[in-house]
């Protein structure tokens, strides 16, 4: 069966999954990236929540959930939180289709761009959002440090 990109409809019940996705994907940032993720404070009920708030998407590979990604509806933007690929699966488009599907949202909503951050330390990150187009637009700082820890990214929609 083909990789497909759905939204994630308001019935959803997989939560645990999406949740073990997250964790499983983000695991190669702990002990890298200071603070910790965030993603370790999410629990189901809390990713149900995030997705009554913004928009969410599901890469499946069959029935396996493979990614996910979340879009947050500003103004003038959509704000990309939570972008997840089984590292297995890594390297494949997937994650660039997740992203697809969010600036699809984007321009269906007269949004003129996406924003996202992304870790200091993540050098990877920054490299595979550029190929996507997006570019630095800044840096800021996790509350009590007085170093930068996350690079704000942003790509123009036309």
């Amino acid at each position: 069966m083909p990789l497909s990109i759905d939204r994630i409809p308001a019935d959803f019940g997989r939560w645990d999954e999406v949740l073990a996705l997250i964790m499983h994907a983000f695991a190669f940032m702990d002990g890298v990236i200071d603070p910790p993720s965030s993603a370790h404070l999410l629990t189901p009920d809390t990713l149900h929540d995030k997705a009554r708030r913004e928009t969410g998407f599901v890469a499946l590979d069959g029935d396996r959930i493979v990614g996910c990604v979340f879009a947050q509806e500003r103004a003038d933007d959509l704000y990309v939180g939570k972008l997840a690929v089984a590292p297995d699966c890594q390297g494949q488009g997937i994650g660039r289709r997740l992203m697809q599907s969010v600036e699809i949202l984007a321009l269906d909503r007269g949004k003129a761009a996406l924003e996202l951050q992304t870790r200091i330390e993540l050098t990877a990150n920054h490299v595979a959002f550029a190929r996507l187009g997006f570019h630095e637009t800044g840096r800021t700082a996790h509350e009590g440090y007085a170093r930068p820890t996350s690079i704000t990214m942003r790509k123009a929609l036309s």
